[in-house]
């Protein structure tokens, strides 16, 4: 598909009102008039013709992140916008929440550790087993620091070399998916705190997080090998929802099904202990209204 061809159809189907524009008046054409997108990009009705004819065939990025920008455009529309023009979707700043309804599924998942995983590694929303799992952590809201900053990181992982390594790996691999203001501090403050990770960091090994096994040595339920799986979650760049469980009918089920219990019993002893309270989806007691 070209560009002209799928601006032509965006045009189409918004309407004015979505994007602040007056609706009123007898339109010979659903959606938006080419001049009015021309206003909402800042860009000349001119140009905007010859590119939705077809007759501009290169247009800067500019162009098109001032298209995507006044089109009110969502991430997915943006990306193909910028693959149709050529370019790589620019990488876009990372937000450190996760929506409420993704968070409210999280919490829903009563057998499983899950949670949702950052550019830099940042742990987001984890549901009440993932609390439970990462609780002998102290730097449990971030991973990366978990394996190279928290001293209880290289008991926690039994293959803490192996983890090391992958760890560096994903870095490298979400470098393109995090904005340099962003990532690049981030990576500046591992390589001060840990000589190793200066050494990985180096190879330039890269690697995305998809699935693999994880050998955890928990100080409440003993030795465990977790299984995850990583899906992205497409409206945030760089964010992964991660899955942890435990192969059925193994030790390690067994040892995580205790580990389970164990953080659903505190759950419920915190709500108790606030009269009145609620548990919500994350395992925070809140009290009823």
């Amino acid at each position: 598909m070209e560009i002209g061809e799928y601006l032509r159809g965006l045009r189409g189907r918004l309407m004015p009102g979505r994007l602040g524009l007056p609706d009123t008046g007898q339109r010979r054409v659903t959606g938006l008039r080419r001049e009015e997108v021309a206003v909402l990009a800042g860009i000349s009705v001119d140009y905007y013709r010859r590119l939705e004819q077809g007759r501009e065939r290169n247009p800067s990025v500019q162009i098109i992140e001032s298209l995507a920008r006044g089109l009110n455009l969502t991430t997915e529309e943006r990306r193909h916008l910028f693959r149709l023009a050529g370019y790589s979707p620019p990488v876009q700043a990372s937000a450190d929440t996760v929506r409420p309804a993704l968070a409210g599924q999280l919490g829903r998942w009563h057998d499983q550790a899950a949670f949702v995983l950052t550019g830099t590694l940042g742990v987001l929303a984890p549901n009440v087993v993932a609390q439970a799992l990462f609780a002998p952590l102290t730097h449990a809201d971030n991973l990366a620091r978990a394996v190279f900053v928290d001293p209880a990181g290289r008991t926690f992982y039994r293959d803490w070399e192996h983890v090391a390594e992958n760890t560096v790996a994903v870095l490298r691999h979400n470098s393109t998916l995090v904005p340099a203001a962003e990532f690049d501090p981030f990576i500046e403050e591992l390589a001060e705190a840990d000589d190793h990770f200066r050494t990985l960091w180096a190879r330039r090994h890269v690697r995305g997080k998809t699935h693999a096994a994880k050998r955890i040595r928990h100080p409440e339920v003993g030795d465990l090998t977790l299984e995850y799986h990583a899906l992205d979650v497409p409206e945030s760049p760089g964010h992964q929802v991660i899955v942890y469980d435990a192969e059925p009918g193994t030790s390690a089920a067994e040892a995580f099904a205790l580990l389970r219990l164990r953080a659903h019993g505190l759950r419920a002893a915190a709500a108790a202990s606030v009269p009145g309270a609620d548990v919500d989806s994350l395992g925070a007691a809140r009290p009823r209204r």
